[in-house]
């Protein structure tokens, strides 16, 4: 059975493999290998990961993780990025589960979480341009395209563009 819990320090390899893993899978195919490892290296490592797992505040509300018999087989977070607009700052699954619905009980469990403990009324997500995993995900969730912006980092002169995705909640 899967349980979506917040995560704590015991969650903190499970977190870096899911999300690593899951960067891969989703970008193997639009991004340089460099960037990625770039990517893995600044956000996935086990510092950062215990600190946003022991240090929440509004603007960044934890990790959520799929739990299935002690293995974390998906991670999720978010915060504020205003007054009353939250945001999903990432999301991963083991790549071997997806289309299970745990994205969809993560992204549940962090849009209850903005609302209810922070008072958002609406929220959004950035997803690469190209993101064929992502876009119809968050599409059929009800997030609705707003804008483009440029990505986050730039490694070796390479950024991407980033779709901004919005909803009520």
């Amino acid at each position: 059975m899967i349980h979506i819990i917040k995560a704590n320090a015991n969650h903190v390899e499970g977190i870096a493999k899911v999300c690593s893993d899951g960067y891969w899978a989703t970008y193997k195919e639009t991004h340089s290998e460099a960037y990625i490892e770039g990517i893995i290296k600044d956000f996935y490592n086990h510092d950062r990961i215990l600190k946003e797992v022991t240090e929440t505040s509004k603007e960044w509300g934890g990790y959520f993780v799929a739990v299935e018999e002690n293995e974390v087989i998906g991670a999720g977070g978010g915060g504020l990025v205003g007054d009353r607009s939250g945001e999903i700052f990432v999301l991963y699954l083991n790549p071997g589960r997806r289309n299970e619905g745990i994205g969809t009980k993560i992204v549940d469990a962090i849009t209850k979480q903005q609302k209810e403990e922070f008072n958002a009324t609406e929220q959004w997500v950035s997803v690469a341009k190209g993101n064929q995993k992502g876009i119809p995900f968050y599409e059929a969730r009800g997030f609705v395209l707003d804008h483009e912006r440029d990505g986050h980092g730039n490694v070796d002169g390479e950024s991407y563009i980033s779709l901004r995705y919005y909803r009520k909640i």
